[in-house]
This record gives structure tokens, sequence and C-alpha cells, in this order.
């Protein structure tokens, strides 16, 4: 019937027709993947993995801040359920997966993750042994103290704001930064054909750093250093070799060696123990006491009659020695 209709509707139809049949360009597929792949990676690079320079934070972070402050979970706000914060962030800002930023939100929460949290919660956010947050029915948040610096002032035209993805309203395009947060909080991405692995830092010591630097325009990388000490991170540990620390801030590449602290103790009966009070950054503390058993179990590890993990808020992993071991 509706071939029938178009053959019978004239000339002038017909002609309309074919005006609006799609067009098939030949396009040699090595360009086509080229231009695609390229897209594709700037998507990535832009819109997912990697953080602004200016604020330190991802797009899901920075959404996720943003929103908080949009339904007035301030500092000086009581707590609300992560669930509220996450179904704001989607349904108005991020439209991916809730995991995805309920992950984020969790993150920004965890003190051995974050130098500076930039969210406060209650309810379990997940330990340094690797155990998950609870549901984010169960958890609550609202933003810090630190993190109201990161928004002050962004009512008064400071940033510049674009579409959502729906362009029902708003959204900022970078935060405004009081402070330099890539540095305090460092951060860790992998993009497409781009990585970046920035350690944290102190916040004094980057604020001194920022003030010289005002007032200094010309300072060199030496004229920092005598204000920024090094990384800084959340879990503790020794840090060596001040050139490895040197070489990676004048060229933006570079290593850090980081080492736990650990100390001797005598027993009443005289036996000794090694007490862990600090591991490097990153290393997870239940595996490590995994990895301490396997080598006692294999007898590379001589010595060692017990090994027991006491932390509370703090770090502890006492290993108890034999009587005859050297500590």
């Amino acid at each position: 019937m509706a071939r029938k209709k178009a053959e019978s509707g004239g000339e002038n139809k017909g002609k309309k027709k074919d005006e609006t049949r799609l067009s098939i360009l030949p396009r040699n597929i090595t360009e086509e993947m080229k231009d695609s792949y390229i897209d594709y990676a700037m998507s990535v690079i832009m819109s997912r993995a990697l953080p602004d320079v200016r604020d330190g934070l991802k797009p899901v972070h920075r959404r996720i801040l943003f929103a908080m402050n949009s339904i007035g979970l301030t500092a000086g706000a009581k707590f609300r359920k992560c669930a509220a914060v996450v179904g704001e962030v989607l349904g108005n800002y991020h439209p991916h997966g809730d995991a995805a930023v309920y992950d984020s939100l969790v993150q920004m929460a965890q003190d051995f993750t974050t130098r500076a949290p930039l969210v406060p919660g209650q309810g379990n956010f997940g330990n340094i042994d690797g155990d998950n947050a609870a549901a984010m029915r169960y958890t609550e948040a609202k933003m810090s103290k630190i993190s109201s610096e990161l928004l002050r002032d962004i009512e008064k035209d400071t940033v510049d704001f674009r579409p959502n993805y729906d362009g029902t309203r708003k959204e900022p395009s970078v935060l405004p930064a009081a402070y330099p947060n890539l540095l305090v909080n460092g951060t860790l991405g992998i993009a497409v054909g781009m990585a970046t692995n920035i350690p944290p830092h102190n916040l004094r010591e980057i604020i001194n750093a920022t003030i010289h630097l005002v007032d200094n325009k010309d300072a060199t990388t030496e004229d920092l250093l005598e204000h920024i000490q090094g990384p800084d991170f959340p879990t503790g540990g020794n840090i060596f070799n001040k050139k490895d620390i040197h070489h990676a801030y004048a060229t933006g590449k570079g290593g850090v060696v980081t080492r736990g602290v650990a100390e001797i103790v005598e027993g009443q009966k005289g036996n000794h123990s090694v007490v862990i009070s600090s591991i490097p950054f990153r290393v997870n503390k239940a595996d490590l006491i995994v990895k301490i058993a396997n080598l006692v179990r294999d007898k590379k590890l001589e010595g060692v009659k017990d090994i027991r993990d006491e932390s509370t808020d703090d770090i502890r992993v006492v290993i108890d020695l034999k009587g005859n071991a050297h500590p």
C-alpha cells in the first residue's frame, strides 16, 4: 500500500522523497579509524579519566561536590544518605552507572586514600584491608570544610558554566578552587594513551609554596623545594633519596621510594617483637600480613612465632619473634 501511494503521488512527491535519502560517501577505513579513535580518546581523557589541573578533580568528583553544594550539604549541614547524593548526581549531571558515582564518593571520604578528605562520612566506608564500603542506602555524607574552599564564590561568576547532559540546567566546567587540590590530594588516572599518577602533599607546605610563587613569579624548582619537602602520604611511611624527588619535580617524571615504619620492642620475658606502625601508600594491609605469613610458611623468613593485627584507628601489626631470633 505504501509503495502504490508513493507512486500515485505525482512527480513532486517523488522529488521530495529523493531529497530525504541519505547519501553514502566512500571513505578510507584507515582515516575513519584514526579520526574515530582520536575522538574517543579525547572523550575519555577530558570527560572521565584525567583531572583538570585547575581544581584537581575528575568530572565525576566535580559533579558530586557541585550537586552536594546545590542541595545544601555543606560542612555545617546535617549528614544525608549517600543514596540521595548519588541520585542527585545521576539525575542532573552524570548519566552513568550509580556504582561509578558511589565508588568515587566513597574514595573522597577515605582518610587512607585521600590526604585531605573532601567528604566526611558516617557509616562503613571501607578500610585499608580492602573491604568494600556499605551500600549507599546505609552510609551518610556531606561536604568537608576544605571542599567548601573548592566551591568558594562559585555563585559570583568566577568560573564558566555549561549545559548539563540534557540541557535542563547548568554545571561548572571547573570549580573555583581556592587551594591547589591537585597537589594536596594527588590523583591516579589511566586514559587512552595517557596516564597520571601524582602523589599527595602536605597542605601547609603547598600553601606556603603557592604564596611564594605568587610573590615571586620567577621562582625556580629549587626555590619551591625549600617549602615542599616531598610527598606526604596519608598512611605515613618514610621516603628515601631526595635526588629522586628533585628529579621528579623538575622533569614531571620520576618515582618515589617509600618504606613502612617499624620498631623493635622487647617483651617482659626477654622476647622481641617487630611492631609496624605505618605502611607505604596504596598497600593493602591484609595482603601484606598474608605475604609475611606465606614467607614464614615457606621458611623464607625464619624466627617468627606469631603475627597479629592490632590496628584500630592507627596501624599496628605485631610480629612476635622466637627466643633465638635476631630482631
